[in-house]
């Protein structure tokens, strides 16, 4: 069989095992190997690891698109030193994902514009990139679809969709009151995804005000019981992460306009 015949052939065997990436470089890598002299073992260890990556590519964007985030937001891109009191070791740790594989939750306090959500976010990219299943909603928007499916009668298999994802990331409870309705079938998928899977949830509420939002004493404790049992805890107590930003960006234009007008 002449060099070309053998080429078609593994390119079409490549194909055929679903080996898409390795077909499609195949001719560039050859070309490589035989200008560098290259053995079959490094040929063939290339384009391997070509595949494992534009696999690895893919399962992660895969995994962001399902996870629906409104905004990308990654531990690089947050700014820990105008957070002192965060606690640097948990973080580290929470990025290691580990917490997922435990079925432990988290739960960020503090008031608004402190990075709770960003931290939520850049913690729920670590888990797609660990492979874990992940949804982000938040908690106004989980509560109308719950309660649309009810309406429509196809509440159960929404409440299943939501306790199978490996991590569960609510976002703003707190900021709007729900009805009596939305807090019960709230209350419903958290505890069908107790010891199942973990839940991020970020809230400007401290735990003894969250009946302000669940309304019954009783349902609220037991709520809080099932959330916080073996959880991670974090109290963003700091400054709004969000003012200080807004206030460093407009020194440095009142900086910037001052050298302006400053005479030459």
């Amino acid at each position: 069989m002449n060099e070309k015949a053998i080429f078609v052939e593994l390119h079409e065997n490549l194909k055929s095992l679903l080996l898409s990436t390795m077909a499609r470089g195949l001719e560039s890598h050859l070309r490589q190997a035989k200008e560098h002299g290259a053995g079959y073992d490094e040929f063939l260890l290339d384009l391997t690891v070509a595949e494992i990556m534009a696999r690895t590519e893919n399962r992660l964007s895969r995994r962001v698109r399902e996870a629906r985030f409104p905004l990308i937001k990654t531990m690089e891109g947050f700014d820990f030193a105008v957070t002192p009191e965060l606690d640097l070791r948990l973080i580290r740790e929470l990025t290691g994902c580990d917490y997922i594989k435990e079925r432990r939750n988290i739960i960020f306090l503090g008031r608004s514009g402190t990075g709770k959500t960003h931290l939520a976010t850049a913690l729920g990219i670590e888990a797609c990139k660990n492979n874990h299943r992940t949804r982000f909603v938040s908690c106004y928007a989980l509560v109308n679809e719950l309660i649309e499916a009810r309406q429509d009668k196809d509440l159960q298999r929404l409440i299943q969709r939501y306790s199978r994802y490996d991590l569960l990331i609510l976002d703003e409870l707190g900021y709007i009151p729900f009805s009596r309705e939305g807090s019960e079938l709230l209350f419903q998928v958290l505890a069908e995804r107790q010891e199942k899977g973990s839940v991020i949830i970020t809230t400007n509420l401290g735990f003894a005000d969250w009946t302000q939002v669940f309304g019954d004493p009783v349902m609220t404790a037991a709520l809080l019981d099932r959330l916080t049992h073996k959880a991670h805890i974090v109290n963003c107590q700091w400054e709004s992460y969000r003012l200080k930003q807004s206030l460093q960006g407009l020194g440095s234009k009142t900086r910037s306009v001052e050298m302006i007008r400053a005479p030459c």
